[in-house]
């Protein structure tokens, strides 16, 4: 089980309904989190940079005559994809707690070893 990169999926998430500019991100994070997901840019750029390398998202400087340029991060068809594949990575182990916390539940609904991730 290998959640470490939970981030990339919460900002893949961010990026699902729309183009946005870093503080988007970091706004929306934040926002749609209630407080609980608060990223600062310091973590945030390195991860753009990461992803874009990965070929998840695009990003693109956009001009603007009321202020400074600014990069908006746009989310691309192999960012969609991950997304998917983390939704249900998310699916399968939120469902695995639940069996485990709630004890009315006394059945996992995931087989064990089925939340690896393969980074192939």
């Amino acid at each position: 089980m290998a959640f470490r990169t939970d981030q990339e999926a919460l900002v893949l998430g961010a990026l699902a309904s729309g183009p946005q500019h870093g503080y988007g991100i970091v706004k929306s994070l934040r926002d749609g989190s209630s407080g609980l997901f608060n990223v600062n840019e310091g973590q945030l750029y390195p991860l753009l940079h990461k992803m874009q390398e990965s070929g998840w998202i695009k990003g693109e400087w956009e001009t603007s005559e009321s202020g400074p340029a600014r990069k908006t991060y746009v989310l691309l068809d192999e960012g969609r994809a991950e997304l998917q594949r983390r939704q249900e990575l998310w699916r399968k182990f939120s469902s695995a707690v639940g069996g485990l916390l709630f004890t009315e539940d006394k059945n996992p609904k995931v087989q064990p070893g089925s939340l690896e991730v393969n980074n192939a």
